[in-house]
């Protein structure tokens, strides 16, 4: 038997996920009504399309700053889009202030693990595997690789989960970003940032 499903259940899984309303009637029709199972097939779909749209050329945008309330911390961020129209919509701009709320805070290194410098990389893998040098020798590339992973983690701002966890339910930079193309429809990219600290 068909779940029914009412415009009002649609339209409520619109607003949490920001999807087409199409597809929204689509994935409940597919998840019999589950709400749950719905928004997860809305994701899936969504990062497929968004990794898509990768390619496309995001030459529009906007800089957002955040200056932390003590005035001690500063942050300008790029984000880019592909239309001026999207760049100049309100979920943009609050996108962009919490990426720059979320610099400021978490004090990440670089935008993308392709921009850590290899050498980095081999230095951090080396102090590791000498940490690791009293362990058995089967297990010890796992350790490395897992401690390099999570050296990523701390200092790769994709990588990061949000500093807000009520607000973004502990979902990666990367992943926040991936859902926010998805609803615009748009290639957006974190292009580069600059952190500014008093004293530092």
């Amino acid at each position: 038997m068909t779940a029914t499903i009412s415009a009002s259940d649609v339209k409520a899984l619109r607003d949490q996920t920001g999807a087409a309303m199409m597809d929204c009637k689509k994935a409940l029709v597919e998840a019999g009504g589950d709400f749950e199972k719905a928004i997860e097939a809305l994701r899936v779909k969504g990062q497929a399309q968004a990794a898509k749209r990768g390619d496309r050329d995001a030459s529009e945008g906007l800089v957002a700053d955040y200056i932390h309330a003590n005035g001690k911390i500063g942050v300008l961020v790029e984000i880019n889009c592909e239309t001026d129209f999207v760049a100049r919509n309100d979920d943009f701009a609050e996108f962009a202030r919490d990426i720059a709320l979320h610099i400021a805070a978490a004090n990440p290194q670089y935008v993308s693990v392709d921009d850590v410098p290899e050498e980095a990389k081999e230095a951090e893998g080396r102090i590791f595997a000498e940490q690791a040098a009293d362990k058995p020798e089967n297990i010890r590339e796992k350790i490395v690789e897992g401690r390099i992973n999570k050296w990523l983690e701390e200092i790769v701002l994709l990588k990061q989960p949000h500093v807000n966890p009520e607000k973004f339910d502990g979902q990666t930079i990367e992943e926040i970003r991936t859902a926010f193309a998805a609803k615009t429809g748009e290639n957006v990219v974190i292009r580069r940032f600059a952190r500014f600290q008093v004293g530092a």
